[in-house]
């Protein structure tokens, strides 16, 4: 990276109307880091002061400990007016100038897709991964970043996800660990917490794919209404060259207007066959999920046309919405068809959609990842359709203080379908467990579906497993394969639902 010194960033800024004043001794003081956790500094640093919770301490423990200069919004009244600082009118708007600068736009090197939307984000995204995966592998390629709600690999970092979308400074760091790694490829989930709020402001994505929309993430935490979880999402396309638009989304007509932003477009349905990209004939098969697709071709793009079959080896009827969005994207890109194929058929996303069946077939567990309105009835939906005869038993929680709505959607979904509901925590963070399940309870108990509160997800499950009579298919949604779960302000190590699922399982078989 190209070295920066203080007067470099005083200058973005100042270009882009955010500098309020500069108060630097020596302009050519050396930047070698940026950060804006106290906790993670290293030499030279240039410190950012975030957040509602950010306090003057921090700065003060940072300044103690030697740093660059800070930039902040206010002057603090405790912090020696000569430190080296930077006073911006908008932190959140001024940290994507800082990133870009410091790391060089390193995302500019990359071959960068942005996948949005209600439910499917992390399976879109380790579709297109898969895919572009099997293309490297076969053209000499390094296997492909991404940036998703499951886990982040930069080529450097490979680790277990707390965001969905980072906060600024750390995206850029994986932009930049990819591209030094040799990655030309990365894709990313971008959340409408992430648009809103300018993680990804100044990044163009080669291509940006909105999945679908519904009523999700509304609390005094997230957005204040739905239009503005909406409006948030549809800001993928103010920095997208190559928008893809599923037709079957609700409020298609909203985000083909907004998709107009980009330079060109690609559509996706399963119902409309006017869309470029068309699946229809979908059907399980031999363990298999397989569909048709048709694509109309673009000749001033070089899309050749063509109709041929996919299949996909991950379970779940409602995925077939996501493998048409990857293979959209994958055309933006001019991946071989032949490749498209190979990389839908091996493709996996840790824990969702992961099936595990006991010995007599009597105890199908489903874990998956499904944790809003939209992909629980999707999830229940196809499970009734592909499980014919079998009882449904649903494991969930729902988080606390944020997504209030999903305590009153998720029911409704879940008694529908379901012979007997556990109830089991799910991130309560900050809320009491015993509040999130009264709230849970006054949308379950009018419907006289059986219920049983479990606090630890592991001894609802085993329990789920053990005493089951009948052929019964285990939904077990919302944690995956995570390790970790949310009390108070801290995420405490915990077994992921996929192990406990496989132990449970084993001891059934045994005593069966």
């Amino acid at each position: 990276m190209k070295k920066r010194n203080l007067g470099d960033f005083a200058q973005a800024l100042e270009d882009k109307g955010l500098l309020v004043e500069a108060v630097l001794s020596d302009p050519l003081q050396p930047v070698g880091y940026l950060t804006y956790d106290s906790r993670d500094l290293g030499e030279n640093t240039l410190f950012v002061c975030k957040g509602a919770a950010f306090k003057e301490i921090y700065l003060q423990q940072v300044i103690e400990k030697g740093i660059a200069g800070y930039v902040s919004e206010k002057v603090y009244e405790n912090i020696d007016a000569d430190v080296p600082h930077l006073l911006v009118t908008d932190i959140r708007k001024a940290m994507p100038v800082l990133a870009g600068l410091f790391y060089d736009d390193a995302w500019k090197e990359l071959n960068l897709t942005g996948i949005t939307g209600t439910k499917g984000k992390s399976t879109t995204t380790y579709y297109i991964k898969s895919i572009l995966d099997t293309w490297m592998q076969e053209t000499g390629g390094k296997a492909t970043g991404v940036i998703s709600s499951i886990d982040t690999y930069d080529g450097v970092i490979f680790e277990e996800s707390h965001l969905t979308t980072p906060e600024v400074m750390d995206l850029h760091k994986h932009f930049r660990n990819a591209v030094d790694s040799g990655i030309r490829y990365m894709e990313m989930e971008v959340s409408s917490q992430g648009l809103k709020y300018d993680r990804v402001a100044g990044i163009t994505f080669d291509v940006g794919i909105f999945l679908n929309i519904s009523e999700d993430h509304i609390s005094p935490l997230e957005h204040p209404t739905m239009e503005d979880y909406f409006q948030s999402k549809l800001r993928i396309f103010e920095n997208t060259r190559h928008a893809v638009v599923n037709l079957d989304s609700d409020r298609a007509d909203e985000v083909l207007k907004a998709s107009e932003a980009a330079e060109d477009r690609l559509t996706f349905s399963q119902k409309d066959p006017s869309a470029d990209i068309y699946a229809y004939d979908v059907r399980k098969e031999e363990g298999e999920i397989r569909f048709n697709v048709r694509f109309k071709g673009n000749e001033e793009a070089q899309m050749a046309a063509f109709d041929e079959p996919f299949a996909l080896t991950m379970p779940g009827l409602f995925n077939v919405e996501n493998a048409l969005a990857a293979i959209a994207c994958s055309l933006f890109y001019q991946v071989p068809l032949r490749v498209m194929q190979e990389g839908l058929l091996i493709a996996r996303s840790s824990g969702r959609m992961e099936v595990y069946t006991s010995k007599d077939n009597k105890v199908v567990a489903i874990v998956d990842y499904a944790h809003n309105k939209l992909s629980f009835e999707k999830l229940f939906e196809s499970t009734a359709i592909e499980y014919p005869g079998y009882h449904i038993v649903s494991i969930y929680g729902c988080p606390g203080v944020k997504a209030l709505l999903r305590r009153k959607d998720l029911a409704e979904v879940a008694v529908r379908y379901a012979s007997k509901i556990y109830i089991v925590a799910e991130d309560p963070g900050l809320e009491p467990f015993d509040h999130i399940c009264e709230d849970m309870l006054q949308y379950i108990k009018p419907s006289g579906c059986p219920y049983e509160i479990i606090e630890d997800r592991g001894e609802a499950i085993r329990k789920a497993v053990l005493e089951t009579q009948e052929p019964t298919v285990l939904l077990i949604t919302g944690k995956g394969n995570e390790t970790r779960q949310k009390y108070g302000a801290e995420y405490l190590p915990c077994v992921s639902d996929v192990e406990i699922t496989k132990k449970a399982l084993a001891e059934y078989n045994e005593m069966r």
